[in-house]
């Protein structure tokens, strides 16, 4: 297939098309640092913890691990997933992402180059490594992941930094809005609703529903042309 070919089929898709394609990295000792490039923490939901990295859900279906991350990396981003085994302490997992955010922000690169992005479990890890930055705030993105923790069993998590959620409107896993309102030291906040009519699984796969809009964001938020 030649170029034109190619990026007409993306554009058919509804895949957003920006640069070269990025690394996934199932290893942080595998990424270099670069200044000029744009990273980011995928983590998965709880679906996905153990040995299979394609597991199928009776209602949603397929969760395609290995096909979200490399969509990501093909929109320019260097991808950072680890597979987490079952039974993960996801406290401590969070932990672990804020130092390597830490260890990125010391060889240089950018607050605003640097993503948390995680979708159901992965986005509670996601925003208790965002309330470890508190005092070194990267971007903060949540799919589906604000259910009953916000508010019952952790009211006390803060997220920091730029702020994004992806709500599907078929899902009962709803708004962030209580997360953000808390969370005084956000320094911005969308929320993305898309309707896919595929609830919970609408983020198994990479649609570009929510895929296209969280690819903008973080491409804006690394350029600066977004306040």
């Amino acid at each position: 297939m030649n170029l034109g070919c190619l990026l007409a089929s993306l554009l058919f898709l509804g895949v957003s098309f920006y640069a070269v394609a990025g690394e996934v990295h199932s290893n942080f000792d595998s990424v270099n640092p670069d200044p000029s490039k744009t990273y980011v923490f995928y983590s998965h939901g709880f679906i996905v913890e153990g040995d299979n990295t394609n597991p199928v859900h009776p209602r949603w279906g397929e969760y395609n691990f290995p096909e979200v991350v490399k969509a990501l990396a093909d929109a320019g981003f260097e991808v950072i997933a680890f597979h987490r085994p079952k039974g993960s302490d996801f406290k401590v997992y969070s932990l672990e992402l804020a130092s390597q955010v830490r260890q990125l922000l010391h060889k240089g690169v950018p607050a605003t180059q640097i993503n948390l992005l995680g979708f159901s479990r992965g986005g509670r890890i996601t925003a208790h490594a965002s309330h470890a930055l508190a005092k070194t705030p990267v971007n903060t993105i949540i799919l589906a992941g604000c259910g009953a923790w916000v508010m019952k069993s952790e009211p006390w998590v803060k997220v920091n930094g730029d702020f994004l959620s992806v709500v599907e409107a078929s899902d009962n896993v709803g708004t962030c809005q209580l997360l953000k309102n808390r969370s005084t030291a956000v320094q911005s906040y969308d929320e993305i609703n898309i309707n896919t009519g595929k609830e919970h699984g609408a983020f198994y796969q990479p649609l570009a529903a929510w895929l296209n809009p969280v690819v903008d964001w973080i491409a804006a938020k690394a350029s600066g042309s977004v306040q």
